[in-house]
């Protein structure tokens, strides 16, 4: 299996990196994406890289949610951080996008931090078509807009991942048409995502990839605890059961599709 996007630096943090990793390894788990969403973290797994090489990977980018009053700033940052070809680059740019869910209360600074993410996020597929790379794509109540900004960018859809997919089988029509891709997280287990079901038996095992999100989003039975690579192994099986597969048929489909997407 593969973790196809994955938050490292909050167990590098607490000092629990290789605990984690030992755990990940006996659940199957044997590479990993780790999704960039600021500057320092960015850092943190290019350090990783360079330690693991192989096994973790990353991609770099600024969330949505990372954007400050100096997002300008924090772009021309992001921008010479590719430029420089650093040493075990990126695999993607990630994860970026849009969040209409994080907004501030007064509408006009609502809409003055739509403004910015808006221009952030094209910033960053202009990014990823220069330097040829996938893009990881976070779009928290912000499909439409969302999907409209990558149309215009000219960004291959074919190398597009929505990350997280909490949209129904519609949206997921909508991207698989274009040949764009959904990962899918532990939300695929729980008992009131019909619709997260529903999107992934649209788009079926062709393109699936699966992703923990950690330290967020735990699949059942561990929901609202924290999550972690080693826990992939409970959102796989569960998913083989879902699509009718072996789930040995399915950890390999599915690492497949994440080394082909990220060319790793």
């Amino acid at each position: 299996m593969i973790d196809g996007h994955c938050h490292l630096d909050a167990f590098v943090r607490n000092g629990e990196l290789d605990a984690v990793l030992e755990r990940a390894s006996a659940a199957g788990v044997n590479a990993f994406v780790a999704a960039g969403t600021n500057a320092e973290d960015r850092e943190v797994y290019r350090g990783l890289a360079e330690k693991f090489p192989g096994k973790i990977f990353y991609a770099a980018g600024l969330h949505p949610t990372e954007l400050g009053e100096d997002f300008e700033e924090q772009l021309a940052a992001l921008e010479a951080f590719f430029a420089a070809g650093p040493r075990l680059a990126p695999v993607a740019v990630g994860e970026i996008g849009l969040d209409g869910h994080w907004l501030p209360k007064d509408a006009a600074e609502a809409e003055r931090v739509r403004a910015r993410q808006r221009e952030a996020f094209a910033r960053q597929l202009a990014l990823a078509k220069k330097c040829a790379l996938p893009v990881v794509v976070h779009a928290r109540d912000a499909f439409r807009e969302a999907v409209e900004t990558i149309d215009a960018s000219g960004v291959d859809w074919r190398r597009v991942v929505f990350h997280c997919f909490a949209e129904g089988a519609d949206e997921m029509r909508e991207i698989f048409e274009r040949g764009g891709r959904a990962s899918f997280t532990g939300t695929l287990t729980y008992k009131n995502a019909e619709n997260v079901r529903a999107a992934a038996l649209a788009q079926g095992v062709g393109r699936l990839m699966l992703e923990t999100d950690c330290p967020y989003l735990a699949p059942q039975p561990f929901r609202g605890k924290r999550n972690e690579p080693a826990l992939l192994r409970a959102t796989l099986d569960f998913a083989a059961g879902l699509f009718g597969v072996p789930a040995a048929f399915l950890d390999e489909k599915t690492e497949e599709n994440a080394r082909a997407f990220f060319g790793i």
